[in-house]
């Protein structure tokens, strides 16, 4: 018994090495995505094969039109405090795609209702590639008829809005974007974009050592249990 817990604790903290390396190497991928050159957003032959191992914080541009009319809020909290992200649909030659263009503060609640600042006509914008966020928030449910929106997900969102042929993924705007001055600007408090939070924890590292210390002591367990026996 000792010896298969001795194995099964060194084969965890092995496993959680193997867990590690696997994390550095996504933080060190994605750390390469958000910093290099904005690529063409993928078009629908690329679709079924967008996913978060090859394709999440992708920096992506796309030029096209704004359906204001169709704008979705989805609640969040940013280091600005609490409000809504402003979720828009752009009609786009690769088709529709979702756009974050931004946190605004939490007493805006009419979607479109700053018609007269926002951008018309032809677009462009610069951002990360996000994977859609379906279900619901934490610990509440989307509710499309009351207009309540906690997660991002793209397809509900697009299903309440009567979009066809959208993207699976949204692009959220960054500040840097060539039209952040109309994009990202309706007024004092927002639409402000850039406040994408790319974080992943790493405690793999302590996991390990925590396995191959219990390894240890399971077999410490072993030589004090089996050296009276043998002196005996």
């Amino acid at each position: 018994m000792a010896l298969a817990g001795m194995m099964g604790f060194a084969a965890l903290g092995v496993w959680q090495l193997e867990r590690r390396a696997w994390k550095l190497d996504l933080i060190d991928r994605v750390e390469r995505r958000i910093h290099a050159e904005p690529v063409p957003v993928p078009g629908p032959e690329a679709w079924a094969s967008v996913d978060a191992a090859g394709s999440a914080y992708r920096r992506v541009r796309l030029t096209g039109r704004f359906l204001h009319d169709k704008e979705t809020l989805v609640q969040a909290v940013t280091e600005l405090g609490g409000g809504s992200w402003v979720l828009t649909p752009m009609v786009t030659p690769q088709g529709t795609v979702l756009v974050n263009r931004g946190f605004v503060a939490g007493d805006r609640r009419d979607p479109g209702g700053a018609a007269a600042a926002n951008p018309a006509g032809e677009t462009q914008v610069t951002g990360l590639l996000r994977i859609s966020e379906p279900g619901d928030g934490f610990l509440r449910r989307n509710d499309p008829a009351a207009e309540r929106w906690y997660s991002r997900d793209v397809a509900a969102i697009a299903a309440a809005r009567g979009l066809v042929d959208v993207a699976p993924f949204f692009v959220d705007a960054d500040a840097s974007s060539d039209v952040s001055s109309a994009v990202l600007s309706e007024g004092p408090g927002g639409p402000r974009g850039g406040l994408t939070v790319v974080s992943f924890t790493n405690h793999h590292l302590i996991y390990a050592l925590t396995w191959f210390v219990l390894a240890i002591l399971a077999a410490g367990a072993a030589l004090f249990m089996l050296l009276p026996e043998r002196r005996r």
